[in-house]
C-alpha cells in the first residue's frame, strides 16, 4: 500500500509551530497580558491611601483588594483550563478582557469596601485569569524551537508594566481622583480584548488540506471512468467517517486532564514550585520596611524595588536566550534549579546587610535570579507535559500555588510582628527557595537515570510521554481503519474495476510523493512522530 492520502480518509497532520510569522504578534499579546496580570494588582496599591480616607478603613482592609486579585489569578486555574478545553483560547480571552474592564469600571462607582472586593477584586481578578492562562497556551502553540526565548520575552512584560503602571496610577490619582483613575484603568484593560483577538488558532493548514481533498474528489467525479468515480465515492465516505470520528474524539475530550499526575516530572515540578512560592515573594514584600528599619530614607528605600524591576527587565529575555541554546535546552530543568538556588542563596547572604550599599547589591543579584526564575518557570512546565496537556497542567499548578501564596507572605508578616527581626525571615525564605531547588535537581536526576535504564519502545522512538503526538497517532490509526474498510468492496468487483482502482492508487501515490518528507506505508506513523522529535527532546529527561 502507498502512503495514505487525505482524500482516503486520512486526517491531516497537526500544524507545525511556525516559530515566527504571526507568532510574533501572539508574543506581543502575551507580553501585554503578562504585564497586566502580574503588575496590575501591585499598581492598584497607589490608590490605597485615598480609599482609606473615603471608606474609613485600615491599610490591611484595602490590601485585600490586591490579595483577592492574586487569589483569583492563581485559584481559578482549573476553571480557566476547563473553559479553554471547551471553547478555545480566543473566546475565553475576549470574555476575560471584558470582565477585567467591567470590574474596574464598576469599582469606580462603589460606595463601600465590600463592593470594591467584589468588583476590582473578584471580577477584575477573574478577567485577568481568563487572559493570562490562554495566552501562555497560545504562545506554546506558536513556538517550539524559539519557545524559551518567547517565554523570556513574554515574562518581561511583568517588570515593564510594573514600572509604568505605578507612575501612571499616581498621575491619574492626582488629576482625576481614585474614581477617575479606576475608570481609566478599566479602559486600559480593554486592550486585553485586542490581545485575545490576535490569538488565531493554528488550524488553517488543516482546513486547506480538507479543501484540497474535496477539490480532488470533484475532479474525479467528472471523469468518465467508473472505477475512479467509485474511488471518489469511497473517498468522500472515508473522509466523512474520519470527520465523525474526530468530532466524537472532541466530544470525549477531558475538560481537565488529571492523567498528568501520572507524569513523574510533573509531580516533581509541582512540589518544588509549591515550596518555591512559600519564600520567593517574601523578600521583595518586606524589603522596603527592612531598609527603613536600618535607617535608609523613604525615597531611597522605595528606589530599591525599582532596581529589582530594572534588572528583571533584561534578565528574563537573556535567560530565555540561554535556555534556547541546543546544549542547554535538553537540561532546562537543571537551569531552572540553578536559578532557584541562586535566588535562595542571595536571600541568605543578604540577611545581614546593614547599610544601603549592601541592600543595593542584594537587589542587583535578586533581580537577576528573580528574572531567571520568571523566564523559566512555564518553559519547564511546557517541556515536561507538552503542548497538548499544558492547558490542564498550568491550571492545576496555579491552583496549588494559590495555597502557597496565601501561606507564605502572611506567615512571614506575622513572624516579623512577633520577632521584630527581619534577619530570621530572610534566612527562612532563602532556605525554602534553596530546598525547592535541591528537590527539583536531585529528583530530576534520579528520574533521568531511571529513564535511561528503561529500554526504548520499539514502535514509538520519539514519544516519551506522547503528549504532543498522542492525538495525531489516534487520528492516523482511525483514518487507516476507515481507508481499509473502503478498500474491501473493491476486491469483489470485476477485473476492470480492480485495474482502474490500482491505477488510481498509483496516481495518488505519485501525487502524495511530491510533498513527502516522510516514508511511505507502514512507516507513516513513525515518520510523523520522527518529524516532531525536536519537540520532545526536552521531555526526555523526565
Amino acid at each position: 500500500m502507498g502512503r495514505p492520502d487525505p482524500e482516503e480518509g486520512q486526517l491531516p497532520a497537526p500544524v507545525k509551530p511556525p516559530d515566527g510569522g504571526w507568532g510574533w504578534i501572539v508574543l506581543l499579546g502575551c507580553f501585554v497580558i503578562t504585564g497586566f496580570s502580574y503588575a496590575f494588582p501591585k499598581a492598584v496599591s497607589v490608590y490605597f491611601k485615598e480609599l482609606m480616607k473615603d471608606f474609613h478603613v485600615g491599610y490591611s482592609d484595602t490590601a485585600w483588594i490586591s490579595s483577592i486579585m492574586l487569589a483569583m489569578l492563581y485559584g481559578t486555574g482549573p476553571v480557566c483550563s476547563i473553559m479553554v478545553n471547551q471553547f478555545g483560547c480566543r473566546p475565553v480571552m475576549l470574555i476575560g478582557g471584558l470582565l477585567a474592564s467591567a470590574g474596574m469600571i464598576l469599582a469606580s462607582f462603589t460606595t463601600n469596601i465590600i463592593e470594591l472586593y467584589l468588583t476590582a477584586g473578584v471580577l477584575t481578578g477573574l478577567g485577568m485569569a481568563l487572559n493570562f492562562q490562554p495566552s501562555l497556551i497560545m504562545l506554546g502553540t506558536y513556538f517550539d524551537k524559539r519557545r524559551p526565548l518567547a517565554n523570556g520575552l513574554a515574562a518581561a512584560g511583568s517588570p515593564v508594566f510594573l514600572s509604568s503602571l505605578s507612575p501612571l496610577g499616581q498621575v491619574l490619582l492626582e488629576k482625576f481622583g481614585w474614581r477617575g483613575g479606576f475608570l481609566i484603568m478599566g479602559g486600559l484593560l480593554l486592550n486585553c480584548c485586542t490581545c485575545g483577538a490576535v490569538m488565531r488558532p493554528l488550524d488553517m493548514g488543516m482546513k486547506r488540506k480538507m479543501g484540497k481533498a474535496q477539490d480532488k474528489y470533484e475532479a474525479k467525479e467528472m471523469l468518465p471512468i467508473g472505477g475512479k468515480s467509485e474511488e471518489g465515492i469511497s473517498t468522500t465516505d472515508g473522509t466523512k467517517k474520519a470527520k465523525k470520528a474526530k468530532k466524537k474524539s472532541k466530544k470525549g475530550k477531558k475538560l481537565l486532564d488529571f492523567s498528568i499526575f501520572s507524569n513523574r516530572g510533573f509531580i516533581i515540578y509541582t512540589i518544588s514550585k509549591f515550596i518555591l512560592v512559600l519564600g520567593l515573594f517574601v523578600p521583595p514584600i518586606l524589603l522596603v520596611n527592612y531598609a527603613k528599619d536600618t535607617g535608609v530614607p523613604d525615597t531611597e528605600a522605595a528606589f530599591l524595588l525599582s532596581i529589582i524591576g530594572f534588572i528583571d527587565i533584561f534578565a528574563r529575555p537573556a535567560c530565555g536566550m540561554v535556555a534556547g541554546l541546543k546544549w542547554v535546552r535538553p537540561h532546562v530543568a537543571y537551569l531552572f534549579s540553578f536559578s532557584m538556588l541562586f535566588n535562595g542563596l542571595t536571600d541568605i547572604c543578604s540577611a545581614r546587610a546593614s547599610n544601603y550599599t549592601g541592600l543595593v547589591i542584594f537587589c542587583v543579584f535578586f533581580g537577576i535570579s528573580y528574572g531567571m526564575v520568571g523566564a523559566l518557570q512555564f518553559e519547564v512546565l511546557m517541556a515536561i507535559v507538552g503542548s497538548q496537556k499544558f492547558s490542564s497542567a498550568i491550571g492545576l499548578v496555579l491552583l496549588i500555588e494559590a495555597f502557597a501564596v496565601l501561606i507564605g507572605p502572611p506567615s512571614a508578616g506575622r513572624l516579623v510582628d512577633a520577632l521584630k527581626n527581619y534577619e530570621v525571615i530572610f534566612y527562612l525564605a532563602g532556605s525554602e527557595v534553596v530546598l525547592s531547588a535541591l528537590f527539583l535537581g536531585v529528583a530530576s536526576y534520579c528520574c533521568l537515570n531511571r529513564g535511561k535504564k528503561e529500554p526504548p519502545p520499539e514502535n514509538n522512538p520519539s514519544g516519551v510521554g506522547g503528549s504532543d503526538t498522542e492525538e495525531a497517532e489516534s487520528d492516523v490509526h482511525e483514518a487507516e481503519e476507515h481507508s481499509s474498510d473502503n478498500h474491501q468492496p473493491a476486491h469483489n468487483t470485476d477485473n476492470t474495476a480492480v485495474a482502474s482502482n490500482e491505477e488510481a492508487n498509483h496516481v495518488a501515490e505519485e501525487q502524495s510523493g511530491e510533498g513527502g518528507g516522510c516514508p511511505e506505508g507502514d512507516g507513516e506513523v513513525l515518520a510523523r512522530d520522527g518529524c516532531n522529535a525536536d519537540q520532545m527532546v526536552e521531555r526526555d529527561s523526565f
